[in-house]
């Protein structure tokens, strides 16, 4: 039972003026993954086929496939085969948090009707969620701080 004036959280999506009937929507919220890592990735996958986004995060878990690093890279490595930009990482967490967003997004189309073969990612953002601080105790009475941010993602596929 909520307490008095306490009420459950309803999300709400960036994007507006979607068609029910083509489009299904997906969202993770808090989830335990960079905003940094989150934010390559989404900018990387977006405009993909499904499918073929998500060969490219499987292709990043076993670390063969580099996200190309546009926004955060500095002092980032360039990769072999990171297309449209030299810098590049696998960020290993992120892409398959992301992965199992996109089979929940593709299960939400196959429930609505929706053929999954003919899915195409039309919007996914990430944004910064809340930040867990915690502190480390260190030697001669000093602490460090250790603070955990979360990210927001969400993700709408349209059937072409």
């Amino acid at each position: 039972m909520l307490a008095y004036g306490a009420h459950m959280p309803s999300w709400k999506y960036s994007i507006k003026g979607l068609d029910p009937d083509r489009t299904a929507i997906a969202s993770g919220r808090d989830l335990k993954i960079s905003p940094k890592a989150a934010r390559e990735i989404c900018h990387h996958i977006k405009g993909m086929r499904l499918e073929k986004a998500k060969e490219v995060l499987e292709g990043v878990i076993e670390i063969k496939t580099p996200i190309p690093y546009r926004r955060h890279n500095k002092k980032v490595a360039h990769r072999k085969g990171a297309q449209g930009f030299d810098a590049g990482r696998f960020p290993q967490k992120a892409a398959g948090v992301i992965l199992k967003l996109l089979d929940s997004v593709e299960s939400n189309a196959e429930f609505k009707g929706l053929y999954t073969d003919r899915l195409k990612i039309i919007h996914i953002a990430a944004n910064r969620a809340r930040v867990v601080r915690n502190y480390i105790p260190r030697a001669f009475g000093r602490s460090s701080p250790h603070f955990n941010h979360l990210t927001h993602i969400e993700v709408a596929v349209e059937e072409f």
